[in-house]
C-alpha cells in the first residue's frame, strides 16, 4: 500500500437501522460506544440497548450520551454467561451485535475457565437467546487469533465462531440469521499496543519495548471496524465469516512511525503470541470466495445453498490460498498509518 491509495471505509452497503431494536452485548467498550456513536449518527433506531456488566461505565457512559441527545439509547445491567438474563434482554430486539469478550492474551492464558465461561459458553448464551426470542439478525465480532489458534484466547473465538456458524442449523428456514466477523488489529481501542505506546511515550519512555523485530499484525481503524460490521450486517445470509482486506505492518515499523528516533529494545514473544497472524488458513480458503473489499468464508454445512446477493460479484480464492500478516500484498506506511490513527 502506497502513500496515494486509499484506504477502504467498508460503508456500502449498510443496513437500514431505521425504527428498529439493536442491542450491543459489550456495549460499553472501545467497540460498542463508537459503534452506538456511529449508528446513532446515520439512523434514527426504535430503541438501542448496551448490555454489559459494569455499572460503572454504564453511567459514565449515559454522561456523554445524554439522554436529551440519544432518548433511544437503554441500558441493561447483565452479563452473556447468564442466559436467563439475556432472553429478557433480547425481548423485541431485531439486530445483535456480540461485541462481549475476554479478549487479552496471557489474561485468558492465566485464566482459562473464565475465558470459556466468557467467550464460548457466552457465546451459546447468546444463540439460545436469539433463537427464543426471535432476532432477526446477530453477528459476533472475531479475531485474527481465531485461525489455526495456539492460544486460549485465539481458541476460544474460534469456538464462538463455530458456534454462531452452526446456529443456523438450529435457528430453522425462518428463524435468526447469525454470521461471524473476523479481523485484526484494532488501531485506537483500549488496550492495544498503540494505546500503550502512546501512553509510555507520554510518560517519557527513552525506548520501546518490542516483542521481536519481524513480528507483523493487521490493522483496522475503528471506524472501519464499525462500517464492516454493518455493511456485512446488510450483506450475510447466515454462516458466513466476513473478513476485511487489510494491510498489515511490522510492529518495529508501527513503533518507528509513532515514535521516531525513539530507541527500542526487545522483550520476547508474551505467551500464546504468533509472530504473524492469520485470518484464512489454507484449508479454509476451499470455501472462500472474494469481493473487491472482503473475502468471505462460506459454511460447508447443508443449510448452505447457492444464488447468495452477493454471489454474482464473488470469485473463489487460489487453491492453497492464506490469508497472512506476512504474505499480505497490502502494506501500512507511517502516513496512512496516522491516518488511520485519526479514523
Amino acid at each position: 500500500m502506497t502513500d496515494n491509495q486509499k484506504l477502504p471505509n467498508f460503508i456500502n452497503p449498510t443496513p437500514n437501522l431505521d425504527d428498529t431494536t439493536i442491542l450491543v452485548t459489550g456495549g460499553t467498550g472501545s467497540f460498542g460506544r463508537a459503534a452506538i456513536k456511529k449508528i446513532f449518527e446515520r439512523y434514527s433506531p426504535r430503541k438501542l440497548i448496551v448490555f454489559s456488566r459494569d455499572e460503572l461505565k454504564q453511567s459514565e457512559m449515559a454522561d456523554e450520551f445524554a439522554i436529551s441527545k440519544y432518548p433511544a439509547i437503554r441500558y441493561f445491567i447483565g452479563d452473556v454467561r447468564d442466559p436467563n438474563r439475556l432472553e429478557m434482554a433480547f425481548r423485541d430486539v431485531n439486530y445483535v451485535i456480540h461485541a462481549a469478550a475476554l479478549k487479552q492474551v496471557p489474561t485468558a492464558e492465566y485464566n482459562p475457565m473464565e475465558c470459556i465461561n466468557t467467550n464460548v459458553i457466552g457465546a451459546e448464551n447468546v444463540v439460545q437467546a436469539c433463537i427464543r426470542t426471535g432476532v432477526k439478525k446477530a453477528v459476533t465480532l472475531s479475531t485474527d487469533k481465531a485461525a489455526n489458534p495456539i492460544n486460549l484466547y485465539g481458541a476460544s473465538k474460534l469456538a464462538s465462531d463455530k458456534i454462531f456458524v452452526a446456529a443456523n442449523n438450529l435457528s430453522g428456514v425462518m428463524g435468526t440469521r447469525f454470521s461471524v466477523v473476523r479481523y485484526g488489529n484494532v488501531v485506537g481501542s483500549r488496550g492495544s499496543f498503540i494505546s500503550h505506546l502512546n501512553k509510555i511515550i507520554a510518560e517519557g519512555a527513552t525506548s520501546i519495548p518490542i516483542t521481536d523485530p519481524r513480528m507483523t499484525r493487521f490493522w483496522i481503524s475503528l471506524g472501519q471496524g464499525i462500517n464492516f460490521v454493518l455493511s456485512s450486517i446488510e450483506m450475510m445470509e447466515g454462516g458466513e465469516i466476513f473478513i476485511p482486506k487489510i494491510p498489515s505492518m511490522k510492529m518495529i515499523d508501527l513503533a518507528n512511525a509513532l515514535a521516531p528516533g525513539v530507541r527500542h529494545h526487545t522483550i520476547g514473544i508474551r505467551p500464546g503470541e504468533k509472530l504473524h497472524e492469520v485470518m484464512i488458513t489454507s484449508d479454509d480458503a476451499r470455501n472462500t470466495v472474494e469481493l473487491s473489499d472482503r473475502y468471505i468464508i462460506k459454511p460447508s454445512f447443508g443449510f448452505w445453498g447457492s444464488n447468495k446477493s452477493y454471489d454474482d460479484q464473488a470469485k473463489p480464492v487460489a487453491d492453497g490460498f492464506v490469508y497472512s500478516s506476512n504474505t499480505n500484498s497490502d502494506w501500512l506506511t507511517p502516513k496512512l498509518l496516522k491516518q488511520m490513527c485519526g479514523a
